[in-house]
């Protein structure tokens, strides 16, 4: 009777065995499945906390300086060594030649704020000013002669004030400036039709876009009156999108449009 009940106990125990080391199996393959069905990457949008997103580049080991080459490998040579989405190709000087017209100064603002397709700082939004000077600095200097970094340009180019100028006659000076710049509204519709992307059809007539400073081309639209012209651009008119494709407020919308009109006439 023993007998029969200790054997009973072993086959139990035997049987709870393999079932166990069958469930531990299936666990196991379900797992290896999971992990093969995995995806490979996750998307990741501009602006939103994507926890694992790839830290900006270090800096060089020499001297501590910022990194600018590194940077635009790992960043902007997907699009400025191919020429992706109309950006022009380091080192192509045909393409940068009206760019850098404009000065450094403006290519690095350019570089912080977007233009047309770029969206700012290149799509990461971790890079710091510095970097960003340092990455436009490396990807110009085969076509113009780089600033000092840090703001040197603007030093440079500043001369100096005659003795005995008031501190009155700066500051009416800088107001007539601001004012020029920002028309009625107080934004600064210049900064703005690079920053929303406007520039990208407006400087070069893409698509029967009326170019920047085309009097001609801008005379029957000026006749129609500015209301009409916000209107336009707030709904959208002929192959331009509503707002450009862009998400400006109504006020950058019609700073945008008072500047362009202002440089028309």
């Amino acid at each position: 009777m023993k007998v029969k009940l200790i054997m009973s106990g072993l086959v139990a125990l035997g049987v709870m065995a393999s079932t166990s080391s069958v469930y531990a199996q299936d666990d196991a393959a379900r797992a290896a499945i999971a992990e093969r069905l995995a995806p490979v990457g996750q998307l990741c949008l501009q602006g939103q906390d994507c926890g694992t997103a790839a830290a900006p580049p270090a800096a060089a080991s020499s001297g501590g300086d910022i990194d600018g080459e590194g940077i635009y490998n790992s960043i902007c040579m997907a699009c400025h060594e191919t020429g992706a989405a109309g950006a022009p190709i380091r080192g192509d000087e045909a393409a940068w030649a009206q760019r850098i017209e404009q000065g450094f100064a403006t290519l690095l603002e350019h570089s912080i704020n977007g233009i047309g397709a770029m969206p700012a700082r290149g799509g990461n939004p971790n890079l710091s000013d510095e970097e960003m000077e340092a990455v436009t600095a490396y990807m110009v200097e085969p076509v113009m002669d780089v600033p000092a970094l840090g703001g040197g340009e603007e030093e440079a180019a500043a001369e100096p004030m005659e003795a005995g100028a008031s501190d009155d006659m700066v500051a009416a000076d800088d107001a007539s400036t601001e004012e020029a710049a920002s028309g009625a509204s107080g934004l600064d519709g210049e900064a703005l039709y690079s920053s929303v992307g406007c520039v990208a059809c407006h400087a070069a007539g893409v698509a029967g876009a009326p170019m920047i400073g085309d009097a001609d081309a801008w005379a029957p639209r000026i006749e129609q009156g500015v209301d009409a012209l916000y209107q336009s651009v707030f709904n959208g008119k002929g192959v331009m999108p509503p707002r450009g494709g862009s998400s400006a407020s109504d006020e950058e919308i019609m700073a945008v449009v008072d500047y362009m009109v202002a440089e028309a006439e």
